[in-house]
């Protein structure tokens, strides 16, 4: 397979999966998981844990970060530029456009049925992918101990502080008491060897950029946008959902605080990344060139993560033959196996689930995933479906 027609393949998989991915980083990671793990089995559950373990390290969006990831393994920075492109391209699109069109305030009963229906499925698909990934990381006791507990920590105490402290302390207790088998780590590295080069210069440029942003003396135009969505998208840790207050203080003179929340809302209602919310912050800050603004804020604040995980997803292959830090990430995966069951219920069950009628979609579309019933695509298409016409019947 030539790198061109890979990179397409990688774009157009993503594309489906950018106008499909309703549910927030957890929904995203479960989806990924399916479609490269699971249905085409681009990647390994081993090397899949190894990308999203450094996912989470790292600042920036954690599912682009592991959809990157997998495009760049798959077909090199070819691949990896396709899969933002195509994961993100379908909110950039919403986003832009209802910021043009903040005016008109409501969506139809049914349209807004058929964004219910979906999140409804991405209940389901989340927990389908907690099970999943469970099985996969939690096979020891120690594991499954460390998933618990950090579920349980995420929902008591869910600022980003805490989701890295618990990271870090699993990654400890990890690499000193889980023994796990090297392997398969060391087979995944191999396939990086020809990308290594040519990440090389990715850290450099991040740390250049990144003291540009910070001085940058201009107070409004488009480098001034520029630097500040960077240096935001340097700094956030713990995923969209830690976006807004970073950005909130970041952009205090520059947007107002309606518009803050109405982008974090309308985020939080379109398919793709939470980051997208910069779409439409950028639009809303360069009115007389929206598209452009939208643009310029996007890339820059998606890019220094992606830089980040360019400079060090070959060294971390190979970090990960080290028997110790073998044992980190399988503790880590463990860990965020927790955050996924704390992440189940608050943002995803609570905005999803408010009644009987919507439980049983979610179960039905539940077990149809277990079973194998139908396809993905048909299912959510289905609880798009069913949730417009109960939304316009008035049963949700």
């Amino acid at each position: 397979m030539s790198r061109g027609s890979g990179a397409l393949e990688v774009g157009l998989s993503f594309l489906i999966l950018g106008l499909l991915s309703f549910g927030g980083p957890a929904a995203h990671m479960a989806y990924f998981r399916r479609e490269f793990v699971e249905r085409k089995a681009w990647l390994s559950d081993d090397d899949f844990a190894g990308l999203m373990a450094l996912s989470q390290f790292l600042p920036g969006p954690a599912s682009s970060q592991l959809g990157f990831a997998i495009g760049y393994q798959r077909a090199g920075l070819p691949g990896a530029v396709a899969a933002f492109i195509g994961f993100t391209a379908p909110s950039f699109l919403i986003m832009v456009a209802l910021a043009l069109w903040i005016s008109q305030s409501t969506l139809p009963a049914f349209v807004s049925g058929v964004i219910s229906g979906l999140k409804l499925a991405a209940v389901a698909v989340v927990a389908h992918a907690v099970v999943g990934m469970y099985q996969s990381f939690c096979r020891q006791r120690l594991t499954a101990v460390l998933a618990a507990l950090s579920a349980v920590s995420m929902l008591l105490f869910p600022q980003a502080f805490s989701q890295i402290l618990v990271l870090i302390l699993a990654a400890l207790i990890g690499s000193f008491l889980l023994k796990s088998d090297s392997h398969a780590a060391a087979t995944t590295a191999a396939g990086f060897d020809a990308e290594r080069g040519a990440a090389s210069w990715a850290l450099p440029v991040f740390v250049g950029l990144f003291l540009i942003a910070l001085l940058w003396p201009v107070e409004r135009g488009l480098a001034a946008l520029a630097a500040d969505f960077f240096a935001a998208g340097s700094l956030v840790f713990g995923g969209g959902h830690v976006v807004l207050p970073l950005l909130q203080s970041w952009l205090d003179q520059s947007v107002a605080p309606d518009a803050f929340l109405t982008a974090y809302a309308a985020a939080q209602a379109v398919p793709g990344p939470m980051f997208s919310m910069a779409s439409f912050l950028g639009a809303n800050m360069l009115p007389v060139q929206p598209w452009l603004g939208a643009l310029v804020a996007t890339v820059a604040i998606f890019l220094p993560g992606f830089l980040l995980l360019l400079a060090l997803q070959g060294r971390w292959q190979r970090w990960r033959q080290q028997p110790a830090l073998a044992g980190a990430v399988a503790a880590v995966n463990a860990a965020v196996v927790g955050f996924l069951i704390a992440a189940w219920y608050q943002p995803v069950f609570l905005t999803a689930v408010s009644g009987p009628v919507t439980m049983a979609i979610v179960i039905a579309v539940f077990v149809a995933l277990q079973a194998r019933v139908l396809p993905v695509i048909a299912l959510l298409t289905l609880s798009a479906g069913m949730g417009g016409f109960l939304t316009t019947m008035g049963y949700i």
